[in-house]
């Protein structure tokens, strides 16, 4: 089933990250889309069988960050999940290395696109910003100190969806309107050093939401 297919392509996508690795600019002013990298259809259905995530919702400041960013396009969800493990493991390590900058924070992603061909960023918060030129589509993000809403999500990661429904919820219910795109940070993993699935309800991904 198609629902299945995504669910292996995101736990392909970590498991690679974890064998290859040992170990926002100014805000838009023009929002992003909100991207949802599901079939939510097909899962409308799926969920049915699976335990509710937990999604709590955090209205909190986010404090100034500078982030390393890679980006990338992919025709396939597959070679997104290829694409991004490559990123996290090898591209940004090696990159930080060579510039001795340090990674401070959890992998982090914006998703530009919903159809093929896809379109990301992927990447992390580094203590500061490289000196000398950077290669080809690897970039800064600066995000400033601003006001945002958290989805903090804990469960299979394709029923994130059910987090922005909440979050564009929160939004109309506080009368408040989203700034700039929205992202992600993956905080934990998947799956152990052995490579076994760790309990998706253990596992959190924070959706973000600036406003």
């Amino acid at each position: 089933m198609k629902t299945m297919r995504i669910i292996i392509l995101v736990i392909t996508f970590f498991v690679l990250s974890s064998i290859i690795s040992c170990k926002e600019s100014k805000n838009n002013t023009t929002p992003g889309p909100v991207i949802y990298k599901k079939d939510t259809t097909a899962l409308a259905t799926e969920q049915k069988k699976l335990k509710a995530p937990i999604i709590n919702i955090i209205d909190t400041v986010r404090v100034p960050a500078t982030i390393l960013l890679v980006k990338d396009s992919a025709l396939t969800s597959g070679a997104i999940a290829e694409k991004m493990a490559i990123i996290y493991a090898q591209t940004i390590p090696s990159l930080v290395k060579e510039k001795n900058i340090e990674i401070t924070g959890a992998k982090m992603a914006w998703y530009k696109t919903s159809s093929s061909p896809f379109f990301f960023e992927a990447g992390f918060p580094i203590n500061k910003a490289p000196k000398g030129k950077l290669p080809k589509h690897v970039s800064i993000k600066r995000l400033s100190a601003d006001s945002i809403v958290i989805a903090r999500f804990f469960g299979p990661y394709d029923l994130t969806y059910q987090a922005y429904d909440v979050l564009k919820e929160w939004l109309a219910d506080n009368n408040k309107k989203r700034k700039s795109a929205p992202y992600e940070i993956y905080v934990g993993n998947p799956v152990d050093r052995n490579g076994k699935p760790t309990d998706p309800y253990k596992v959190r991904t924070d959706i973000i939401f600036p406003y």
